[in-house]
């Protein structure tokens, strides 16, 4: 490795020059990848919702209705009117009213109030409205620019449409405050990362708007740790270069160590059946590992570049000599170890007791516009949504039981379908074309079900599972289930299996690797515990403070916590070892929390911030939470490692250092023996 790093520092105006390009160039590339902003997508292909798209698809031309508009101080007549121009709208595909389920020829109060109300009630009108997915942005915006900002509008095309406008612009913001506020090295690495994406064709919304600060998370710690060891390494080498060899050859082992864990535990999202996990999993880890490369070759020569001008604008440290710090934790390791280990098994439990979000209805809050929105909808005419059913056509006497079967539900306020409209006693050919087309195709009848439950919750799996009991007895195995609470269900059932397989997975990756790059079993049990430990705090607050967590936050931050902050634990236990040869435990101790406390507070310093900037910037509630996670679990960790963990190393110390000499060259045993003696 010498030898490669002596070429680094030989050529460092050639790399500079080669990574600024490239990183110029992947900007242009990464404002190319195309962006998918519906989670529902990501569900497996072969979920029952997934796959009752797909035939509803090849079987009739208009979707699910995807959004709902209400449009107050209107008469029946002027209603109609608004009908037609909501339809005419460029992206609508189709716009169902109170004259789609009922005759309204007939005088309003000798029809089914529960059905009139479910459209029309004290002169507000309720649309619901199907969107093309690929024209959402501009029917959206069509849409608003018809209606006026007074009357309100909601549903999964509208999120979807806001999210891509307003997460972009958000995004965009945070990344520019997050490279300005960290080293130059990884906006460069950041920057080829997004480019490179394109080899994806296409990534999501939470990979696009979370993948920079996550790369720079979980990246910041190499940079940090080879500049502090290239200053150390300055203090007894007065030749520059032969520093930055001196300093890359230190920094190998705890840097390519962390990288690797990082990696593995990213990659772990990739057995996820919710293929959400493999987007954002091989992003980063691609990321990741840019970013090594970044710090083994364009940093060190960027570095030799500009060293003098870092040395004219060095001021004082600010964090002041810690030996104090060091005697301090010494002295109470014994009550702050005792005292993590009272916080285990409660952190633990608390986090796995949350309320979760599983789907994208509460991305945006009351504070918005699309939350205000929905608030006033739902005020007037409830929480609803919209199903549809798919059957098998030609026994229209099956169908009318079955429709009477599921108008028992009392969730269920209209349905839509040949049989409620018509009657099975009726002939097709009296139906005209239009109306026809809607309800039937060539191999299935559709139903429309209006559904007065909310998106998702434990009211709305109850009532898809119980829709599905029902159809399941009249079509055994052969009907199909669509909607966006029947997505989110699917969506649930799904990320709530993958959740237990991946942290497994990242756990026993990430502490198999620690075993042969630390030489030791009882290390990486400790590291791995501390880590986690720092998760189960970072994810109890919200149960303690009965916040529901965005579930899909929930199982990127247990990855991203793991990953981002397993390099503090590591750079920890490697100078404690480090200094171990050289002094007692109680030294050892002091001198490492004087070595690495500047680096580590530095890296989490930055990691708190863009995290909880994340937080507080963004409209969008799921990339919020999450950078809330990021902010807040750092804090967690700094707290572990600097005051907890050199308290488990100096109690542990002789197992530590003598457990598993099998992994100890001769020369190592002899150095540890003369240490313990």
């Amino acid at each position: 490795m010498k030898r490669f790093y002596e070429k680094i520092v030989q050529y460092k105006k050639c790399l500079v020059v080669l990574f600024t390009f490239s990183a110029l160039l992947c900007l242009w590339v990464g404002q190319r990848v195309a962006v998918n902003y519906d989670i529902a997508d990501y569900l497996p292909s072969h979920s029952p919702s997934s796959r009752a798209l797909e035939v509803m698809e090849e079987e009739f031309e208009g979707g699910i209705p995807n959004a709902r508009v209400m449009i107050s101080n209107v008469t029946i007549a002027e209603a109609l009117e608004y009908k037609e121009k909501l339809a005419r709208v460029e992206g609508v595909e189709a716009v169902t009213w109170l004259d789609d389920a009922v005759n309204i020829l007939q005088p309003l109060a000798t029809l089914d109030q529960e059905q009139v109300q479910t459209y029309y009630q004290d002169n507000t009108a309720l649309f619901t409205v199907t969107i093309k997915e690929d024209m959402r942005i501009e029917a959206v915006q069509n849409l608003r620019e018809l209606i006026g900002e007074d009357q309100a509008m909601s549903g999964s095309a509208v999120s979807t449409a806001i999210s891509t406008t307003a997460t972009v612009s958000e995004v965009q913001l945070i990344s520019v405050f997050a490279v300005l506020f960290v080293l130059v090295g990884l906006g460069v690495a950041i920057a080829i990362n997004k480019g490179t994406n394109l080899m994806f064709g296409e990534i999501s919304f939470v990979t696009n708007a979370a993948g920079s600060i996550l790369q720079l998370a979980v990246s910041l710690d190499y940079s940090v740790f080879l500049l502090h060891r290239f200053e150390e390494c300055r203090q007894t080498n007065s030749d520059v270069k032969s520093a930055m060899v001196e300093a890359l050859g230190k920094s190998t082992l705890s840097i390519l160590s962390s990288g690797l864990t990082t990696v593995i535990g990213f990659l772990a999202l990739v057995l996820m059946q919710f293929r959400l996990g493999p987007d954002l999993g091989l992003a980063l880890a691609k990321g990741v590992a840019i970013s090594l490369i970044i710090v083994f070759t364009f940093m060190p020569a960027l570095i030799l570049l500009v060293y003098r001008q870092i040395d004219r604008t060095k001021h004082r440290p600010f964090v002041p000599k810690l030996q104090s710090l060091g005697k301090w934790v010494s002295r109470l390791s014994m009550p702050l170890v005792i005292l993590f280990a009272l916080v285990i098994v409660p952190s633990y439990l608390a986090s796995n007791a949350n309320d979760y979000y599983y789907g994208a209805s509460h991305i945006f809050n009351e504070t918005t516009q699309l939350g205000a929105d929905t608030l006033a909808i739902e005020k007037r005419f409830g929480q609803n949504d919209t199903y549809v059913l798919l059957l098998p056509q030609g026994d229209l006497a099956t169908e009318t039981k079955l429709s009477q079967a599921l108008n028992e539900l009392p969730q269920v306020k209209s349905i839509i379908s040949y049989v409620d409209l018509a009657g099975a006693e009726i002939p097709l050919s009296y139906l005209d074309e239009t109306t026809r087309a809607k309800l039937m195709s060539e191999n299935y009848s559709r139903m429309v079900l209006s559904v007065n439950v909310p998106y998702e919750g434990e009211e709305t799996f109850s009532v898809v599972e119980t829709i599905r009991h029902i159809a399941n007895q009249y079509y055994p195995d052969d009907y199909y289930l669509a909607g966006e609470g029947v997505s989110t269900y699917d969506l649930m059932k799904t990320i709530s299996t993958d959740m237990t397989k991946v942290n497994l997975v990242a756990i026993l990756a990430v502490f198999i690797v620690l075993v042969f790059s630390l030489k030791s079993v009882l290390l990486p049990i400790f590291l791995v515990l501390s880590i986690e430990t720092a998760i189960w705090l970072n994810l109890a607050i919200p149960y303690f403070s009965d916040t529901p967590i965005f579930y899909i936050a929930y199982l990127i931050i247990s990855s991203i916590q793991l990953g981002a902050t397993v390099d503090y634990a590591i750079l920890m236990t490697d100078r404690y070892r480090e200094n171990r040869m050289q002094g007692s435990k109680k030294e050892a101790v002091i001198q490492t929390i004087m070595d690495v406390t500047v680096s580590i507070l530095t890296s989490g310093s930055t990691l708190t911030v863009v995290g909880l900037l994340m937080g507080y910037i963004s409209s969008n509630q799921l990339l919020g939470q999450l950078g809330l996670f990021i902010g807040r679990g750092a804090i967690f960790l700094l707290i572990i490692v600097l005051f907890v963990l050199p308290g488990i190393l100096y109690l542990f110390d002789h197992f530590i250092i003598k457990s598993n000499p099998v992994f100890l060259t001769e020369k190592e045993g002899e150095e540890v023996e003369e240490a313990l003696a």
